[in-house]
């Protein structure tokens, strides 16, 4: 991807060489619940709930003392790179919501952090991967993820790995925008736990799509390869992909984002029409 010497957003926290002393009580789990609540009490009540909640998850945490040290050069420039990306987002989504009246895109934040971050959803540990919190519409990502995502998930890796799991999740800030996530929260609570889940796996296909519609709008900035790299990484966290390397069988009734054909298929209609009105994964998955 082509990215040196471009924009960056001022929209990015680099929290990352703060680290912490002291037990994280509260865990990634926490934040799972805490976006379920965020999510089903929308609007006003969700936005009154909000430093609620971030007041009690804040207060899970035990004394901490923090440590500060200088970032590296490859830190610095992967910071540079993320603010880069995050600006392309911005500049993508700002025309799209222009274009197809859906009133005046609030642009996210994002941040960076090392090991354990607290947040609106609660206090999440690099282990909950890359994620957002619709409670206080952030991106949080630990950069070592990437890392984790070759090694452990076999993908291929490369810049436009990051940018392409970068756009995804700006995918789900796109469904808290437009009342998507609020309305399947509602969905879920009507329904089993296989119906949950099938409505988990149509939104997080449809965040695979937004990615693919961002990049449809962003080739000006792509190099050979680009489109492989988002292929390779949303083929290495396909449900069924996961469950063959952890347990070796699948459950198809537990899948909650998807397979890697699935995520693939939905990020490649995204990229080829450019439309967010193709996006309709729920019509397409949803009986």
């Amino acid at each position: 991807m082509k990215w040196k010497g471009r924009r960056q957003s001022g929209n990015l926290e680099d929290k990352r060489g703060m680290g912490t002393k002291g037990k994280v009580a509260a865990g990634g789990g926490v934040i799972a619940v805490v976006v379920i609540l965020l999510q089903l009490f929308g609007g006003e009540t969700g936005q009154q709930l909000a430093p609620i909640i971030e007041q009690v998850a804040n207060s899970q945490t035990s004394t901490q003392q923090v440590e500060q040290r200088d970032l590296t050069s490859q830190e610095v420039e992967m910071g540079n790179f993320m603010a880069t990306v995050l600006a392309d987002t911005e500049d993508v989504w700002n025309q799209i919501f222009s274009e197809y009246n859906l009133g005046n895109y609030k642009e996210p934040k994002m941040v960076l952090f090392t090991d354990a971050v607290n947040t609106a959803c609660g206090s999440a540990t690099s282990a909950s991967g890359p994620f957002y919190c619709p409670g206080d519409q952030k991106l949080y990502m630990d950069l070592a993820f990437f890392d984790e995502l070759k090694t452990r998930f076999g993908a291929k890796g490369g810049d436009f790995a990051i940018a392409y799991v970068t756009a995804h999740e700006v995918g789900h800030h796109i469904q808290t925008l437009l009342g998507t996530s609020n309305k399947v929260r509602q969905l879920q609570s009507q329904t089993n736990q296989t119906g949950a889940n099938k409505l988990s796996v149509a939104q997080e296909l449809q965040a695979d799509f937004y990615a693919g519609v961002w990049t449809h709008h962003n080739k000006q900035y792509l190099q050979a390869g680009d489109i492989e790299e988002a292929m390779s990484a949303a083929n290495a966290v396909g449900d069924d992909a996961i469950q063959k390397r952890s347990t070796g069988s699948v459950n198809t009734d537990s899948f909650t984002h998807g397979t890697s054909e699935q995520r693939m298929e939905w990020f490649m209609k995204g990229y080829n029409t450019g439309d967010i009105r193709n996006g309709d994964t729920f019509a397409a998955l949803i009986n």
